[in-house]
């Protein structure tokens, strides 16, 4: 079953109507140029209601590995989404402290061997690319291209993704896990429950075909 992260909550009605659809994971944006940003306290109060069944990560560009761990701590985070130009040194800093995820855009001549350098990451996160954004831009990658990075690591595949593609995208990348923020949203950092209900139908659909390819290829 690929996995399912709702990026972007800014309230515990959007929170609640997340997991009741199914999420996996519900990510908190600390970047403030963000629509979808939310100060730590604010934060804080989605995420102490959250059940223990679900996963919370938050999402840092550009922030010192110090600072990155230690909100992830007084948060109780399970996990750092890196969304910015993090070094590989960085990136291996806040490792050593919490899983760290690393996002990537895709495009603009991204490579294999980059992601060798960032191998202390416990998955990459594959973006839609849009020239001075980080992330957030409803842009849809190469689907084709994070199929070649999932066969060698976990992929979270973002960007783009809504209920209308999203087992499309399942079907093509493989991924680990899909993310989504502006895909399933009424408007900027207001999620939309008919949306979000969709979204897991089309990728629960998408889920079980690979699970029935994969299960008659094992047949003699």
């Amino acid at each position: 079953m690929v996995r399912v992260k709702i990026c972007g909550i800014t309230t515990w009605l959007d929170a609640r109507a997340a997991f009741e659809a199914g999420a996996h994971a519900l990510g908190f944006n600390f970047y403030p140029p963000s629509p979808r940003a939310l100060a730590p306290a604010a934060a804080w109060e989605i995420r102490r209601r959250l059940p223990p069944f679900v996963e919370a990560v938050g999402v840092f560009v550009n922030w010192e590995a110090n600072a990155v761990a230690s909100l992830c701590a007084s948060l109780r985070l399970h996990a750092a989404q890196l969304h910015g130009d993090e070094s590989p040194k960085l990136v291996a800093e806040v490792a050593r402290r919490i899983p760290a995820i690393k996002a990537f855009r895709a495009g603009n001549g991204l490579s294999l061997a980059r992601f060798a350098k960032y191998r202390a990451a416990s998955a990459f996160l594959l973006d839609g690319a849009r020239k001075g954004q980080y992330g957030g831009a409803g842009e849809t990658g190469d689907w084709e291209f994070a199929r070649r990075v999932a066969e060698t690591r976990p992929i979270i595949l973002a960007g783009g993704l809504t209920p209308e593609n999203v087992a499309e995208a399942i079907r093509t990348a493989r991924p680990y896990a899909v993310d989504v923020a502006s895909g399933v949203e009424s408007r900027p950092g207001k999620k939309d429950p008919g949306k979000l209900r969709e979204f897991f139908r089309e990728a629960e659909r998408a889920s079980r075909e690979l699970a029935a390819e994969a299960q008659s290829k094992q047949m003699p």
